[in-house]
This record gives C-alpha cells, sequence and structure tokens, in this order.
C-alpha cells in the first residue's frame, strides 16, 4: 500500500432475508341486496324433456343464429295392452256370468217372487187385461192370508193335463216366469173375501161376513142378479171373489173354496204398463 493514501474499508455482505409469505385473496362476503347470479355450466347442456333426458345435439348453435345440429324427435307412445286384454276376459267371462243370472231367475221365480199377466177382465178395475203383477211367494210362509189381499193361485179343480216335450215345457216355463203369459185356465188371480171359519153370505148386491155387511170400497160395478147362500168357510181355505162381480168366476160358482196349498203368493204390485204402476194394497 502507498504511504498517504487511505482506501475505504470494503462494505460488510449483508444476508438476504426470505420474503413475506403472500395470502391468498378471499371474496368477501355476499351483498344480501344484490341477486345471486347462476354460474354458467362450461359446455353444452342437453335440454330436459318430460319423458327423461334427451342426449345433446351433435353440434352447438352459432352465436346470433338459428340452431344447428340433428333434431331430436319424441317417438309416441306405444297403445297399452291392458284394454284388450279386460275384454278379452270380460268375453271369457261372459257366459259364466250368463249361466249365474239364469240359476239366480231360477231361484227368484221358484221360491221368492214371480211375474204374472193378467189375461181377464175379472179383476177391473183394480187390475186390467194386460197388466203385469209381481207375486211375493215368502209372506204365506210367514203368515196366513188376510182378508183383502190379491192372491194368484193354481186351478182347485183341473180338469184336464196338457202333455208338453222337454223344450217346449221349459219356454212355456220361461214365458210364464217373466210374466209374459198366462195361462187362463190354470192360474187364477182374486181378492181374498173370506178366512177359515167364516160365514159368507153374498145377497142384495152386498158381501156379508158372519151377518155383518162387508165393506169394499174397491168395487165400483154391483151384481145385484146373483146369490150365495150362507155357507161357513172349510179350515185351511179361503173364499175369493173378483173386484168386477158381474165378470167374475170365483168362489160363488165353479172354483169354490181354495185349499191353502194352492195358494202360490200374495200379488203386491202392479210393474207394466207404465202408465198403471203401482203397489197393490188390502183392506
Amino acid at each position: 500500500m502507498a504511504a498517504g493514501s487511505s482506501d475505504p474499508p470494503p462494505a460488510s455482505a449483508q444476508p438476504l432475508q426470505p420474503a413475506e409469505p403472500t395470502q391468498p385473496i378471499r371474496p368477501g362476503p355476499a351483498d344480501p341486496t344484490q341477486p345471486l347470479r347462476p354460474v354458467p355450466p362450461e359446455g353444452p347442456v342437453a335440454p330436459l324433456s318430460p319423458d327423461g333426458p334427451v342426449a345433446a345435439s351433435s353440434s352447438t348453435a352459432p352465436p346470433g343464429g338459428p340452431p344447428t345440429g340433428t333434431a331430436v324427435q319424441e317417438h309416441p307412445k306405444p297403445a297399452e295392452p291392458k284394454k284388450r286384454k279386460s275384454r278379452l276376459g270380460f268375453l271369457k267371462e261372459l257366459p259364466a256370468l250368463l249361466v249365474i243370472a239364469f240359476i239366480l231367475a231360477l231361484l227368484i221365480k221358484t221360491f221368492v217372487m214371480q211375474a204374472f199377466f193378467i189375461p181377464s177382465p175379472s179383476m177391473v178395475p183394480t187390475l186390467r187385461v194386460g197388466d203385469r203383477v209381481l207375486v211375493n211367494k215368502v209372506s204365506y210362509h210367514l203368515h196366513s192370508p188376510r182378508r183383502g189381499d190379491i192372491i194368484v193361485f193354481a186351478d182347485p179343480h183341473p180338469t184336464q193335463i196338457i202333455h208338453r216335450s222337454a223344450v217346449s215345457s221349459f219356454f212355456h216355463w220361461l214365458t210364464e216366469g217373466f210374466g209374459i203369459q198366462t195361462d187362463p185356465t190354470k192360474d187364477f188371480i182374486k181378492r181374498v173375501i173370506a178366512l177359515p171359519g167364516e160365514t159368507v153370505e153374498f145377497a142384495h148386491c152386498q158381501v156379508m161376513i158372519n151377518g155383518h155387511v162387508l165393506k169394499e170400497p174397491y168395487t165400483t160395478v154391483k151384481d145385484c142378479t146373483s146369490s150365495y147362500p150362507a155357507t161357513r168357510v172349510p179350515a185351511n181355505s179361503l173364499f175369493v171373489m173378483g173386484d168386477n162381480r158381474p165378470d167374475s168366476s170365483d168362489s160363488r160358482f165353479t172354483l169354490g173354496f181354495i185349499p191353502y196349498d194352492k195358494v202360490i203368493g200374495r200379488a203386491f204390485v202392479i210393474i207394466w204398463p207404465p202408465g198403471h204402476v203401482g203397489w197393490l194394497h188390502g183392506f
């Protein structure tokens, strides 16, 4: 080193300080006054269909232009086969239903009630020719016939027996059961006038029971040409007459007394024709 010269001392080296780590920027709380905006998804989104998901189109629509790509068509639903099966099932069950209905009709006709056709004017004005009535076959199993009842009974003195084939007998039974026709010489319909043990007499256009005049509001035509002596009604028998006294063949003449076992039932309602439908009441 030369004399008289002075050099500055070398600066001492300072160590490097590590940089402070940067803090991630976090978004502040959302402004509650601002509405939230949905974030658009990335890429094309397939439209929703009411029948399920539909595949997206192969290309997207250019901005400001009509959509391009293959259109998706909805196929109509196939017809439901259940309706056809239900119809076929009903047709298969129809014969069985008809058989059951026929058996029920047979049981009802035999034990419960039966329709009868009125072939004569003997019950006018209560019943007219062509009327159809329903006859209750159960009531007289619960109690005996009563005065004023309109009853249907079989001929107590049949004079001839008609022989029919099996087919003819079936159709005859069927038409009688539904009241389509009635043999006027086989079954009769009359009103009960006198009961077992009573004394009945018909004279001077009036009926007398045990010496007392019987009130009969159901008759409109009086019969003053015939008479019937005072007679006691036998046990388990009935004395019957038609409401149309001048034109009725009843207990005063050939029918005589009607045994209980010949009574079919009590007529209680007129079901035909529609203009004459109504209940039948005793007095």
